[in-house]
């Protein structure tokens, strides 16, 4: 049940909305000023707040304020004596609403349950954005991930193009994730583009964007990923498979900062830090004609070599740790201990997968193991290639 705050100095209103709201199935707390709301906002949690403009001591707006230094309920501000000025500066400092007194009562109601929906929808917000933020948390206090983490931490306030390399399923995405949360463009766009994933006759219109009738199926203009990722992070994933002709117009891109759209003529300024990453091996690709060398350079400013799992065992126990609670939590199960027998057997596996692999014998271990997991069920469920 929804809990409703009612802050007014006048006791006839505080009571014709409380009967109003709690007929409508809210639990209601009232308060006859605002430090004494303030108060209750400390002690407890509320869902929705209202809140009187005018009210000696401490009006309305210094209410609101304070409010804000000690909650992110939303407030709905109520006021007979209000004007546009007054309801202006209300919702600048954070405001959900304002209604005028005395307030109708349809307006009230539906402004309310936008009020909790909007809640809600925060609520949600904030643990998605957490659960981002684990998901792309590097995992590893091995000497091999702690030299990249002191690099990421070294090179991530620059704005300086790095090349991460390392085997398919190491992580690569993570490191690049982590260089764009800890610069100065993190509030900006992080666009990823798989180079692997997309034809070569598309690359182009993918990262470039493309005008009207560019070609047969372009049948309206569009924005390419260079103008998306515009004072944020363009993440080029497996670059080492993009065509020649691509690679000519990227070089062209992070030479003069400009793109142009495929069937266009306008050079369009952009503002976008480079990185990219491989699990191949670029210099021998330049070697055999399929990259460019200029191009290479130009990414590969600072080099990131993600360590295989292999040469980061020791790391296993916490990857497992993080995954088991993870994949347990998704489904709903209690999370089984691995006894320690088990994380051993992992450490011997060669794990040609990398972490991908791992994450995938973990999420069926829980699956098919009702309790403990034992070395037994590593060895009868793991199979993974040794």
């Amino acid at each position: 049940m929804p809990r409703i705050l009612i802050i007014d100095d006048e006791a006839p209103i505080r009571r014709v909305l409380r009967d109003i709201l709690e007929n409508e199935g809210y639990h209601v707390d009232d308060a006859a000023t605002g430090m004494e709301a303030i108060q209750l906002i400390k002690e407890q949690d509320f869902d929705a707040v209202f809140c009187d403009i005018k009210m000696p001591e401490m009006d309305g707006i210094e209410t609101l304020e304070a409010i804000r230094k000690e909650s992110d309920v939303p407030v709905i501000m109520l006021s007979g004596h209000g004007t546009i000025e007054t309801a202006v500066e209300a919702i600048k400092k954070g405001a959900f609403d304002f209604i005028p007194k005395p307030p109708d009562l349809n307006r009230l109601l539906i402004t309310l349950r936008n009020a909790l929906d909007n809640k809600i929808l925060a609520t949600e917000n904030k643990v998605l954005k957490k659960a981002v933020k684990l998901q792309s948390q590097m995992i590893g206090e091995s000497a091999p991930m702690l030299e990249v983490k002191d690099m990421i931490g070294k090179v991530a306030p620059t704005n300086a193009r790095v090349l991460i390399t390392g085997e398919n399923g190491t992580g690569k995405e993570l490191v690049a994730r982590q260089l764009h949360e800890f610069s100065a463009r993190c509030k900006g766009p992080f666009i990823e583009v798989n180079c692997a994933a997309i034809p070569s006759e598309l690359i182009e219109s993918q990262l470039f964007g493309h005008e009207k009738g560019a070609f047969t199926s372009a049948v309206k203009q569009r924005k390419g990923d260079f103008e998306l990722a515009d004072g944020g992070t363009l993440f080029l994933d497996e670059i080492g498979d993009m065509s020649l002709s691509a690679q000519a117009k990227v070089l062209r891109a992070l030479q003069e900062n400009k793109i142009v759209r495929v069937g266009g003529e306008k050079e369009i300024p952009v503002d976008v830090r480079i990185l990219a990453a491989t699990n191949k091996n670029l210099k021998a690709e330049i070697e055999k004609g399929n990259f460019r060398e200029d191009l290479y350079h130009r990414l590969s400013v600072i080099v990131i070599q993600v360590p295989p799992l292999r040469e980061r065992k020791d790391d296993i126990p916490l990857l497992v740790e993080s995954f088991v609670a993870r994949i347990a939590q998704d489904m709903g199960k209690a999370a089984p201990a691995f006894e320690p027998e088990a994380i051993e057997a992992l450490q011997q596996y060669q794990w040609t997968g990398n972490i991908r692999e791992l994450h995938n014998i973990v999420e069926r271990l829980i699956i098919l193991c009702d309790s403990a997991v034992t070395k037994a069920d590593v060895e009868r469920f793991g199979n993974p290639l040794k």
